[in-house]
């Protein structure tokens, strides 16, 4: 048994009873209210699912298992001669809570690469789909053309126990975690490099190996790492994880499962966010005639946006500050690309946009998220194609839902199945209340 495998046992060991005595003891106990406008408005705000692998606090951000951002990046190992740390590692204390050592981030690395090469069959389908496709419906896809090696889903119909349901999704989400960098990097190449595919490199870890088949130099490793880690989980009910989450619930296996939370990524409303900001600040600089503004000419042109649109990328519905993960990828910008045109945009608009936004009262949260930031930093590096940068969005979620999932059944979580009413039952509640 690895390292990992046999701590999350220890870990799971421990936590079973925690979970089995709240709902035995205390199953009764009212956590929250429903409202009728919460309902309708696509559950916002409910609290109603658990998960200890992340939580959206609304000043300090994301914490990751209790650690703000600036804390993950200071305390998991990093990968040597880099400044951001390992996917690995940081993966290790998704699923488990401690810090790594060195010796256990290595550990995982092994446990990778002997998992990592990716299927012939897998590329021979990508190839056989027209080459238009959206590179998301390709990802899905390959994920998908998977499913047949599932563990899960053998040791399922041979009598698998509940408690060791969790062994298996462990087992399976290694293997696909593992073949996540050369299945997307093979996209990219496919569709945009003229098919020339950049084979793996043993050598290098998760992000310096997914650069690599990029075809993209240092520091694009340290992007890679920052970006996965950054975009990785975000509690479990925003779209992505609640349909990984419910897809497994179901005891669809792990390759059902982080396709489905593909396909909820790839909404314009979810994971498209970054590619409508970076379609937008072009834009935006085409109006401005190429030339970086004044203070005063960008704050002009936000108040007469703010006329008939809104500022992309301003606002959170939860966070209540600028979102921590913009914050980590302004400082990587200010270092590594202080004097790009298209990063001096952004960083301007981060100065003038949240007084005005105050101002005028638009936001309840006037600072920028994290898809103000993130494509910029994919632009300056020459991944250009918007299209794209919700894959790497993907490869990112999939480690935090992963591991959601994983804990889901070694806690045994049931089927999830709310209940829906009509709307006349919504009217007689509404009605009979005055």
């Amino acid at each position: 048994m690895s390292i990992l495998k046999e701590k999350l046992n220890e870990k799971i060991l421990a936590e079973r009873p925690r979970t089995e005595r709240l709902n035995k003891e205390y199953g009764n106990v009212k956590v929250d209210e429903v409202t009728i406008g919460q309902i309708i408005g696509g559950m916002r705000d409910i609290k109603s699912l658990v998960t200890d692998i992340s939580y959206l606090d609304p000043f300090e951000g994301i914490r990751f298992r209790g650690l703000t951002i600036p804390e993950v990046f200071e305390k998991i190992p990093k990968v040597a001669g880099s400044e951001m740390p390992s996917v690995e590692g940081f993966f290790y204390f998704l699923l488990t809570g401690d810090i790594p050592t060195e010796y256990e981030v290595a550990e995982v690395r092994s446990e990778f690469d002997k998992r990592r090469e990716v299927p012939a069959y897998v590329f021979n389908i990508l190839r056989a789909m027209p080459l238009d496709s959206h590179p998301m419906t390709m990802f899905a896809t390959g994920i998908m053309s998977m499913q047949k090696d599932s563990i899960f889903a053998k040791d399922y119909h041979h009598g698998l126990k509940k408690g060791q349901y969790w062994e298996a999704y462990y087992e399976d989400a290694m293997n696909l975690l593992a073949k996540l960098p050369e299945l997307a990097a093979f996209i990219y190449r496919l569709k945009y490099c003229e098919g020339v595919i950049i084979p793996g490199n043993p050598e290098l870890d998760f992000g310096g190996n997914f650069a690599h088949m990029m075809g993209i130099p240092k520091p694009y490793d340290d992007v890679a790492r920052m970006y996965f880690i950054l975009h990785s989980d975000h509690e479990s009910g925003n779209v992505s994880a609640h349909t990984g989450h419910l897809v497994a619930s179901a005891l669809s296996d792990m390759y059902y499962a982080i396709s489905a939370m593909l396909n909820g990524l790839a909404g314009p409303l979810h994971g498209l966010a970054n590619e409508e900001v970076l379609r937008w600040l072009h834009g935006v600089i085409d109006s401005m005639g190429g030339k970086v503004p004044t203070e005063d000419d960008m704050k002009k042109f936000v108040y007469d946006t703010l006329k008939t649109a809104v500022i992309p990328g301003f606002g959170h519905a939860v966070l209540r500050k600028t979102d921590p993960r913009y914050t980590a990828q302004r400082e990587f910008c200010l270092k590594h690309l202080p004097d790009d045109k298209l990063f001096k945009y952004v960083d301007m608009l981060y100065k003038v946009v949240p007084p005005i936004l105050l101002e005028q009262g638009k936001a309840k949260n006037p600072w920028p998220n994290v898809d103000a930031q993130s494509g910029v930093i994919q632009w300056y590096y020459g991944v250009k194609e918007y299209e794209f940068y919700t894959v790497l969005f993907g490869v990112g979620r999939a480690l935090g839902v992963c591991s959601n999932i994983i804990w889901a059944r070694a806690l045994g979580y049931p089927l999830e199945r709310p209940k829906s009413l009509t709307t006349k039952m919504l009217e007689d509640i509404a009605f009979g209340k005055k």
